[in-house]
């Protein structure tokens, strides 16, 4: 794909999640966890990772520390330390922020330095003289202690809206100073028009590299990016998975995708854009944010298929309905199933998971959907119940265990707090096993007391956790005899399944699903099978 006439042939890609993403509410890393994430950075392949002030706070100065003596070791990327311009009347060399910035041990620094005439007089209280020499000092003292520089103008934008003027003075500065100058747009509210013209104006004053950070209070932040290095930036900032404040920053995994792409421009190299989908989920893990499922390119439904007509019109022709093909960028098409599904949607979905069904069974799974999900099931989200059933329309029953009974008991103790006991008959093989369990709540009663008796028989239990409980009361208007929906999720490590229950029982739903979490996992670790006579109890409910 050829490159539009003004744009750059490559842009660099300068990551901030390790500062200005984890300024998210509710996203705390650990010293370990920026160290991770620096290594799935560098394995994407982006230029350039911030890894924080290092002067700011005990956390950013052991992280440079721990890097610098070779916990990290990056193989392309370059680690970037962040600091401010040396203060209004003081000197460079004697500034403690500049010395931190030195001692950090990175070969590239990124200063922050305001642009805006407004805020420059009324937040740093300085002159606009004051303020460019602020930045022409800080920057030659970091050149002549050999750092590359990244200077990142601080409301550029708005400082642009005001007259351009003090603007374009400020991006001469930077460049004679020799560093590279970083268009911000800090409050994240401008428009994609707004961005077009600034950054064509810049881009007639510099000559050098220039570069553009996007917030995303607007909802513009990856337009924003996209039409800064049409306009001719060619470094561009963001973050992972678009965190940051308030509403994030630019998604990087958008902005790298729409690049390579749909614009043809060399980002991190076409052959490691398929890892664009594992890594964004690794760092979310990381994190400890759930994935968005919703996030374009990388997402779990970001080509995702309901609608019958859809799904048919896939089988013949794969971009139908796919604006890229998801392989590119590591994903995978999905065919979710639900009441709405015609024959061809569940046959699709039989075809991706390897059940060879007869058209009979298929009519069967459709009826049978419009029945469990009119009685309140939601296998669209439930992929692992979903697969259970597809499997038990071919005549599969699952044979890890059956079950005789369970009993679950709550008690209320004197010191106030609850306890809950569970007490769980299974049949495993031949072998008939009772366990009892405590847990803070039913379903970790239950879980722990199903994994007490199968575990001595399935060690691969060990791998299969449950990482989240959902219940949603399906008819509020029949108040405490409403009928429940729990909605369980669960991962071994490499692959992570979602399974469901309704019933009016909340403990009975949470059985349901509770058990169909576990039977998938086992199915998909190898676990093997035990043939065992009939048995009371514990039929399939999908029978």
């Amino acid at each position: 794909m050829p490159v539009e006439a003004g744009m750059p042939e490559k842009v660099e890609i300068f990551d901030t999640t390790l500062r200005d993403g984890s300024q998210a509410e509710g996203l705390s890393l650990t010293v370990a966890d920026k160290l991770r994430i620096a290594e799935q950075l560098d394995r994407l392949g982006v230029h350039y990772i911030e890894g924080g002030w290092p002067g700011a706070n005990p956390k950013d100065r052991e992280f440079f520390q721990r890097a610098a003596a070779g916990e990290l070791e990056l193989a392309g990327a370059r680690l970037v330390a962040f600091g401010a311009t040396r203060k209004a009347g003081g000197r460079a060399e004697t500034d403690p922020v500049m010395a931190d910035l030195v001692g950090a041990g990175t070969g590239v620094v990124c200063l922050v330095a305001k642009s805006s005439p407004w805020h420059i007089t009324e937040t740093l209280r300085t002159t606009t003289v004051e303020a460019l020499d602020m930045v022409a000092d800080s920057v030659t003292y970091l050149r002549n202690n050999g750092k590359v520089v990244f200077v990142d103008a601080e409301h550029f934008f708005d400082g642009f809206l005001e007259g351009p003027g003090f603007c374009a003075d400020f991006l001469r500065v930077v460049e004679q100073c020799g560093a590279t100058p970083v268009l911000c747009d800090t409050n994240g509210g401008m428009l994609p028009h707004q961005v077009e013209r600034a950054v064509g104006e810049a881009r007639h004053i510099t000559t050098g590299r220039l570069g553009v950070h996007f917030h995303n209070d607007a909802g513009c932040a990856v337009a924003n990016s996209l039409v800064a290095v049409r306009r001719g930036a060619d470094h561009v900032q963001g973050c992972i998975n678009g965190y940051g404040e308030r509403t994030g920053n630019a998604d990087l995994t958008a902005v790298i995708a729409n690049l390579s792409l749909k614009l043809g421009i060399e980002t991190i190299g076409p052959e490691r854009l398929e890892l664009l989908t594992p890594v964004a989920r690794h760092i979310a893990e990381i994190a400890n944010f759930a994935p968005d499922p919703h996030q374009p390119f990388v997402g779990l439904s970001a080509f995702a298929h309901k609608a019958g007509i859809h799904t048919s019109a896939i089988a013949r022709a794969p971009g139908a309905y796919s604006h890229v093909r998801p392989e590119l960028v590591g994903n995978t098409t999905r065919f979710v199933v639900s009441e709405m599904s015609g024959r061809s949607s569940v046959a699709l979905k039989a075809e991706q998971l390897g059940i060879e069904m007869t058209d009979d069974e298929v009519a069967y799974v459709v009826e049978r959907l419009k029945e469990l999900e009119y009685a309140g099931y939601h296998f669209e989200v439930a992929d692992g119940s979903l697969e259970l059933l597809m499997r038990a329309a071919t005549g599969w029953k699952q044979s890890y265990f059956r079950l005789e009974s369970n009993r679950v008991v709550t008690d209320l103790r004197e010191d106030g707090t609850f306890l809950t006991e569970a007490r769980i008959k299974v049949f495993v093989g031949d072998e008939r096993i009772m366990e009892v369990a405590e847990g803070n709540g039913p379903v970790h009663a239950l879980d722990a007391a199903l994994r007490k008796a199968l575990g001595p028989r399935h060690p691969e239990l060990a791998r299969i956790h449950l990482t989240d409980y959902k219940v949603r009361v399906l008819d509020s208007s029949t108040g405490s005899a409403a009928v429940t929906r729990v909605l369980i999720d669960s991962t071994d490590g490499e692959r992570s399944w979602t399974t469901t229950g309704v019933s009016e029982n909340v403990i009975e739903a949470s059985w349901e699903a509770l058990s169909d979490s576990i039977v998938f996992g086992l199915l998909h670790t190898g676990a093997t099978e035990h043939e065992a006579g009939d048995r009371p109890g514990g039929g399939d409910r999908l029978q």
